[in-house]
């Protein structure tokens, strides 16, 4: 375990953004040839995809995903990231995971029969990934798996898996939103149109399709997570970009909240007579991860017996956003999808740069996918 808590650390030191996960692959590709799987790189960007053929059986597939976040880390930890990129929602410990996993695995073969396939996911961030991956032939490489199998980690007692034999994460969609103006000097408002004025009314609305056109009952999260204006004080610039994240509880409400956000978006640019049509793009999507309920049971149980009712539980549909879905899809339909949360400790949430994972999360972590994969090759004999 000494060396796998130095791959985390690894991993953990040297973050890559989504599109950019380089280095992060070459070690994942590194570490699976060296256990004896047949390795194949640059599969949609820089995806890897890894088979261990142990005799007659099923396919199962371990997913981890490569991308870091554009954060700076404020842990403290001696192996902290620098710079502008960190590992801030755990994606350097679900590879590091698998590759624990898969050792053992390896070294267990007596004990299961089938193909075992890793795959490092590049860009779940940005929700790219999975479907770059699908479009690129993934599963022409070594044949599509019988069966997915992924963790997430998450704020929580150390080791705590949760399970939903259903949905588990949101449909999500992310726009580019660019409001038109007209530039100008500061001192003469009269003769520009105002875009940031424009952008903060938007900003503002966009809240109301939550709280006033959105059942209670299939909610709807709404975030503006960035927003870029102008370059000096004294200057009325005459755009502005908006980053904004819509996820819901379903596709109608998601496609409900779509609709209403680009109407609200062209409302306000008519309210304050913008010269230019707002532009509502939408950047990337991915659909809502749900658990095949009889792999998932079996997974549950598999937990629930050696782990014990403490560390098994029940997880709710969550608002966050996944882009796993696509990775099911294979020709004729989908593959069975288990995806589950493995709690990291209490230090930070997802996405903060103070995000931090107990060291003993990775032990967890590898153990939960080692008893998820043997209960799946059993489970699809």
């Amino acid at each position: 375990m000494t060396e796998l808590v130095e791959l985390y650390r690894d991993l953990h030191r040297h973050p890559e953004l989504a599109g950019s996960e380089e280095r992060t692959a070459g070690v994942l590709a590194r570490e699976l040839t060296d256990l004896g799987f047949t390795v194949r790189s640059g599969i949609g960007g820089h995806g890897v995809v890894a088979a261990f053929d142990n005799g007659a059986g099923p396919s199962v597939g371990l997913r981890a995903e490569l991308d870091a976040l554009p954060l700076t880390e404020r842990t403290g930890l001696p192996y902290a990231a620098e710079g502008s990129a960190m590992h801030a929602c755990g994606h350097d410990l679900h590879l590091a995971a698998v590759v624990g996993a898969a050792r053992e695995l390896v070294a267990a073969r007596a004990e299961w029969q089938g193909r075992l396939l890793v795959f490092g996911q590049p860009a779940e961030e940005t929700l790219e990934g999975a479907l770059a991956m699908v479009t690129d032939g993934v599963h022409d490489v070594f044949g599509a798996p019988d069966a997915l199998l992924a963790q997430h980690a998450v704020p929580g007692p150390v080791g705590r898996v949760g399970h939903s034999p259903g949905q588990i994460t949101a449909p999500c969609a992310e726009l580019a939103i660019t409001v038109h103006g007209r530039g100008g000097h500061a001192a003469v408002p009269h003769l520009a149109v105002d875009p940031v004025v424009l952008a903060a009314h938007v900003v503002v609305r966009l809240q109301t399709v939550v709280s006033r056109e959105t059942n209670p009952a299939d909610p709807v999260v709404v975030t503006v997570g960035s927003v870029h204006a102008g370059e000096a004080a004294n200057v009325i610039p005459d755009r502005v970009e908006l980053g904004v994240s819509v996820r819901a509880a379903s596709d109608g409400a998601l496609a409900r909240a779509l609709t209403s956000i680009e109407r609200v978006c062209r409302a306000e640019a008519t309210a304050s007579g913008a010269p230019v049509e707002p532009e509502v793009v939408t950047v990337c999507s991915a659909p809502a991860t749900v658990n095949d309920r009889q792999l998932a049971l079996a997974v549950r149980a598999a937990h629930l017996a050696a782990l014990g009712p403490n560390l098994v539980g029940w997880t709710p549909p969550v608002a966050a956003a996944e882009d796993f879905g696509h990775l099911a899809a294979v020709k004729g339909g989908t593959v069975p999808l288990c995806y589950w949360t493995l709690g990291v400790g209490e230090q930070g949430t997802n996405h903060a740069p103070d995000f931090a994972p107990a060291p003993e999360a990775l032990t967890a972590g590898v153990r939960a996918l080692v008893l998820a994969a043997e209960a799946t090759f059993a489970s699809r004999r």
